[in-house]
């Protein structure tokens, strides 16, 4: 039992941790916080050390203070004895109630104790503060050598004042205390002023953070950049740009979908009237030549859907990326395989070009092979009987040039840009293509950061170049 409550405690102090690491009030809150906190630490040090150098000054005053008095009570009898009336306002100005012991000692230059405590330490410098062990006590001490009038010129005395720390020890409680004090208000009133500025600065970002908020989902349009700070207009920025290509890219599905409708909608028609055609004929070979119509008709669709699939594939975004490393030379080596019964139906003449050193590029490997069978296949298509299609493959420099040259018609220049286009077909060629062909290579080729180029073969027909990054 007292397990699972541990459990639970730990349970809930990481949640109240996460929650607080992804807070961005949270988090600036904490920096300024610990920033602050960081230098009043660094602050207080430092007057610790100056409350300690202050006291140790003053108690250094009234040290010298006292054995000043001292000095001035010696003086010398008429029979030459050096003796001193210790005046009670020499001790009595250390009496500040905290019960301080004051020890002090008279001697003369020649070692005679006048007065005092003969066993009181002496320090090594006049003058000059310096804290001991005497009799147990913890004391600082000073020293002052004096001359006396009635000796000779060259006679001193030497007078030694020590006391204990309590009195020290307490103004440099009451200095340090008084700073803490001052720096703990100070953090108080800065947090204050921080959570204050935080709620105002965050307000223009949960004012956008409402604006996205209370956007339907057909809402694409721009948002006003001046509603948050200058720093953040980036981030709008980035907002409204990425809403500009997913509306772009929304517009294209919808113009995808309506052409795909409308392109299957035809040839789905067709199928239907066939097989009605082949079901209500008597004759056999009216009802064969129906239902050669029906499987060209179907080939057709299949070959739409298939191309459809395809592309959507090869969109980005579409599913996961992959990163290949695939022989261009095998891999035309292959499609020209598997191709080539359709070459040898129409007599057209389809080869290779290569030098048989492999060609290596990185990307999708299924979707580069269906770039070259488009490709390939186009070429086929539009060649007439007996005509040549070939496939080049090359290292130029860092890139792979796949090159595929027919002696077809060829494009116009003026629509070469429109090719590319989902379901675009040059009036007059065959109605069996699906307009996909030369769209789906221009995804395929952008999304491996290749370029592709349409240029005139010589002695006619079309050139296709490809270029993509070598490996």
């Amino acid at each position: 039992m007292r397990n699972d409550e541990s459990q639970v405690r730990k349970g809930r102090l990481r949640r109240a941790i996460a929650g607080l690491t992804s807070s961005l009030r949270a988090q600036l809150f904490a920096w300024v916080v610990l920033t602050l906190i960081g230098a009043i630490c660094v602050n207080l040090y430092l007057s610790f050390h100056s409350a300690n150098a202050t006291s140790d000054l003053v108690t250094d005053h009234t040290l010298l203070a006292s054995a000043r008095v001292i000095a001035e009570a010696v003086h010398v009898d008429a029979n030459g004895t050096v003796q001193v009336d210790l005046p009670p306002a020499a001790l009595e100005m250390f009496d500040t109630g905290y019960g301080d012991r004051v020890f002090y000692q008279v001697v003369t230059a020649w070692g005679n104790l006048v007065a005092g405590y003969p066993d009181l330490p002496q320090p090594k410098k006049q003058q000059v503060g310096e804290d001991t062990t005497f009799r147990a006590d913890q004391v600082r001490l000073m020293m002052l050598n004096h001359p006396i009038v009635g000796l000779s010129e060259d006679s001193t005395i030497s007078v030694t004042v020590a006391v204990t720390h309590k009195s020290q020890y307490a103004m440099r409680r009451r200095l340090w205390l008084s700073d803490f004090t001052k720096q703990l208000v100070l953090v108080l009133l800065a947090g204050l002023v921080t959570i204050i500025g935080l709620q105002r600065g965050l307000t223009p970002v949960l004012r956008l953070r409402d604006a996205v908020r209370e956007r339907g989902r057909q809402r694409l349009d721009p948002l006003e950049p001046d509603m948050v700070q200058s720093e953040l207009r980036p981030l709008v920025h980035a907002l409204n740009d990425h809403m500009e290509r997913v509306q772009n890219q929304m517009a294209a599905q919808r113009r995808f979908v309506s052409n795909a409708a409308h392109q299957l909608r035809t040839p789905l028609a067709l199928i239907s009237t066939q097989a009605s055609v082949a079901a209500r004929e008597d004759d056999n070979a009216r009802r064969d030549e129906a239902l050669t119509a029906l499987r060209s008709s179907t080939r057709q669709v299949t070959r739409l859907a298939s191309q459809l699939l395809t592309l959507s594939r090869a969109e980005p975004g579409s599913r996961r990326p992959r990163s290949d490393t695939i022989d261009l030379v095998a891999t035309a080596r292959q499609v020209l395989e598997n191709l080539a019964e359709e070459a040898l139906r129409r007599n057209i003449d389809l080869g290779l070009e290569a030098d048989g050193a492999p060609v290596h590029v990185e990307g999708d490997g299924t979707m580069l092979r269906e770039m070259l069978v488009n490709l390939v296949d186009n070429a086929l298509r539009y060649t007439p009987a007996n005509g040549r299609v070939t496939v080049g493959v090359r290292l130029d420099g860092n890139d792979a040039v796949l090159s595929v040259e027919d002696n077809g018609p060829g494009i116009p220049e003026a629509e070469r840009g429109q090719v590319f286009e989902r379901f675009y077909r040059i009036i007059g060629t065959e109605p069996e293509g699906s307009g996909l062909g030369l769209a789906i290579v221009r995804e395929v080729v952008d999304g491996a950061g290749g370029t592709i180029a349409l240029s005139d073969a010589p002695g006619g027909g079309l050139l296709v170049i490809v270029r993509l990054p070598a490996v």
